[in-house]
């Protein structure tokens, strides 16, 4: 197991629990003599906290593990940019369901101590790259660890679209629009959705239609190596959004070519010893433990 020396700090803003979450662990951290690093934009709550700062790239470039503070959405953030330098990432819950980031507070300390004694377990999780392509030149990017998502915006109109995987053709389709996820976003939007849950271990992506005009329609389920295009309809009245885990990355026209594809680099989520998925699903979705619960 890797020995760590340089430990970075990642908070949600606007929050006083996680403000003193941190506050612990920068405590705990600098009793056991750990060189500590806050990211520059967490540091500016944090006042007096005498410790070196950093941006986000930088913080992964320095760290031998990045620990993040607040919910999934956080720690979404932190992934996005930390995949680039492989650094290992860890999630204190302090949002509301928290599939990501599963060290609860009141066992803060004691499961840190656990990892940075070398008991724990590394994940990889894939990441999807998204380019939007207008006359053939790309004019909006994005990238996401849950998923890609195809919508109105604010308009409240059906999308004209078709989907090809691979350079085949699979179908033309007028819906709300498209959720292209991943194993980690299947028990997030795509979930919603009516999408399947998936392992986090399959290297596959899963495509949900958001409310088709078509009784037909389901998810489908395809190999993460795969090219998804998706070409927006020619005679559309509204501009599509597209979003990357939430945030909208380009606002699309008609006859606009959304390209989606499995990202190169890989987050690499650390997990305490006892870590088990599917302990996380019953305990994140109220899932009865036996029957008659």
């Amino acid at each position: 197991m890797q020995t760590f020396k340089n430990i970075g700090l990642i908070g949600r803003l606007g929050s006083t629990k996680v403000v003193d979450t941190l506050k612990r662990l920068m405590h705990f951290l600098d009793e056991r003599d750990y060189h500590v690093i806050i990211e520059d934009r967490t540091a500016t709550v944090l006042l007096d906290h005498g410790h070196p700062e950093a941006s986000r790239r930088t913080l992964g470039e320095l760290c031998d593990l990045v620990i993040v503070v607040g919910g999934d959405g956080s720690l979404l953030g932190a992934a996005r940019t930390l995949c680039h330098s492989g650094t290992l990432v860890l999630g204190v819950n302090r949002g509301r369901l928290g599939f990501l980031t599963d060290i609860s507070p009141d066992e803060l300390e004691e499961r840190v101590s656990q990892v940075l004694a070398g008991q724990y377990e590394v994940e990889e999780r894939f990441l999807l790259d998204a380019e939007l392509y207008r006359d053939g030149i790309q004019v909006g990017s994005g990238d996401a660890l849950n998923e890609v998502v195809l919508h109105p915006g604010k308009a409240v109109r059906m999308i004209e679209f078709e989907l090809f995987i691979d350079g085949q053709f699979v179908y033309s389709q007028r819906s709300d629009g498209l959720i292209i996820a991943t194993p980690t976003g299947s028990t997030a939007y795509a979930l919603s959705g009516g999408g399947s849950i998936m392992h986090p271990k399959l290297d596959v992506i899963e495509l949900v239609p958001m409310f088709p005009h078509t009784l037909s329609s389901r998810p489908i389920v395809i190999d993460a190596a795969s090219e998804i295009r998706v070409h927006i309809g020619e005679t559309n009245q509204t501009y599509p959004h597209i979003s990357c885990d939430g945030q909208t990355r380009a606002v699309a026209k008609p006859d606009d070519v959304l390209v989606v594809k499995r990202k190169p680099q890989r987050v690499h989520l650390v997990h305490p010893p006892g870590h088990n998925f599917y302990d996380v699903l019953r305990s994140k979705l109220g899932w009865s433990n036996r029957l008659g619960d």
